[in-house]
């Protein structure tokens, strides 16, 4: 009798006998999230090209010199083409190895605080040392110690191997994020402490810290700021950050009217927009500069005066799609390391994109958090690639 045929296993051409796995990494790539993360990536370079335009106008008429309209549109692409190389590196590996070097990125994340400290730069005036000054570029460290801080974390806490964390454990891990905080805060800079703070309760709470434990985060964190304040550690830039949010009526004898005036400016060109915009580069607060530094950190109220709510929805949309494959690639993780790692991530681009968006609208205080992959800045776009190359990482090796 004649034996039934096998069908047979196609084998990659030019790799021998090598046959084709579901489970290889490049099979299980996130081609949703990636082109997700590509619309964010391309709407913010619109976005920046029309709020940057109106100020190089206006540099090259005082100057009398040309300036190029699309200088700090090109920076943000090369800078993106610097993350995406940063992603696929990211992605290459797995990330159980990316765990195992979690110490090692830790401590050299914790070298360059220190370093910034005493060498570091930051806005003229301010005081404050956040930056590394490296000629055309500035390299802010406390942007990929949200990177390092998350692999460090999610891969100490995912060792417990229980629902619920211990005591012990949630204190551990509450150091070691509370030793890159306190540096940060020292910069000072309130709004990446924040993000920093928030990784860490999203992460805790994933992980089965009670209730009562984030609540003493949250307690923990306001008494410091408190702190730091009545210690006058704090640049008085900051203090104004914080005490203009209780002070939009603010009139020009107050010392914090400036930045009064940036938010109200900034509402007013949201209410501008409507429902459809005004168009592309026809937005006239945006037209008019009245917004210091719009392609930044306010970079939503360009969007929304040339866009308005219809363009709001589409960017909000972009973010949940963001959001919503990271919390499937959650659940689809093959350990606690990778589940971890998508809360924590998820965590921070929720509180970015809330408390960045808030802030312009006059809800949040000015932090100088910028909007994830949107505000122009090179160390914020190459981390949040960073990041999501990791999210990717867990996807990809999500068989067991």
């Amino acid at each position: 009798m004649k034996e039934p045929s096998v069908p047979r296993i196609p084998v990659h051409p030019g790799l021998g006998n090598v046959r084709r796995s579901p489970s290889a990494p490049k099979r299980n790539i996130d081609w949703v999230l990636m082109l997700a993360t590509a619309g964010l990536a391309l709407v913010g370079l619109v976005a920046i090209y029309s709020a940057s335009r109106p100020n190089l106008e206006l540099i090259a008429e005082r100057t009398r010199r040309p300036v190029d309209p699309y200088t700090y549109t090109t920076r943000q692409v090369i800078f993106l083409i610097i993350g995406t190389v940063v992603m696929a590196t990211v992605m290459s590996v797995d990330y159980g190895w990316i765990k195992e070097k979690a110490s090692a990125l830790y401590m050299g994340t914790i070298l360059a605080l220190l370093a910034v400290l005493i060498i570091g730069t930051g806005p003229p005036g301010s005081g404050a040392n956040a930056w590394f000054d490296l000629g055309p570029f500035l390299v802010q460290p406390s942007e990929f110690a949200k990177v390092t801080v998350l692999i460090l974390v999610a891969g100490y806490l995912s060792e417990e191997g229980s629902g619920q964390l211990s005591y012990a454990r949630f204190i551990n891990g509450l150091m070691l994020v509370g030793i890159p905080v306190g540096l940060i805060l020292l910069q000072p800079d309130f709004g990446t402490a924040s993000v920093l703070i928030a990784l860490a309760m999203g992460v805790l709470l994933v992980a089965g810290a009670s209730i009562r434990y984030i609540l003493f985060i949250s307690i923990l964190t306001v008494a410091t700021v408190g702190a730091l304040i009545g210690a006058n550690v704090v640049r008085e830039y900051q203090v104004e950050r914080l005490t203009a949010f209780v002070k939009q009526n603010a009139d020009r004898s107050d010392p914090a009217y400036d930045l009064v005036l940036q938010v109200r400016n900034s509402k007013r060109a949201i209410a501008t927009g409507g429902v459809l915009g005004k168009g592309y580069l026809k937005g006239p607060i945006t037209n008019r500069r009245f917004i210091p530094i719009q392609w930044t950190d306010f970079v939503f109220s360009a969007i929304a005066e040339q866009f308005g709510l219809v363009g709001t929805i589409v960017l909000l949309m972009l973010y949940f799609l963001v959001l919503f494959r990271m919390w499937r690639i959650a659940r689809l993780a093959r350990d606690d390391v990778g589940l971890y790692i998508c809360a924590g991530a998820m965590t921070m681009i929720i509180w970015h994109v809330f408390e960045n968006m808030g802030m312009t609208m006059g809800i949040m205080p000015v932090t100088g958090i910028p909007l994830p992959l949107i505000s122009y800045g090179g160390s914020s776009a190459i981390a949040f690639l960073a990041m999501i190359g990791l999210v990717q990482n867990v996807h990809m090796r999500r068989m067991r």
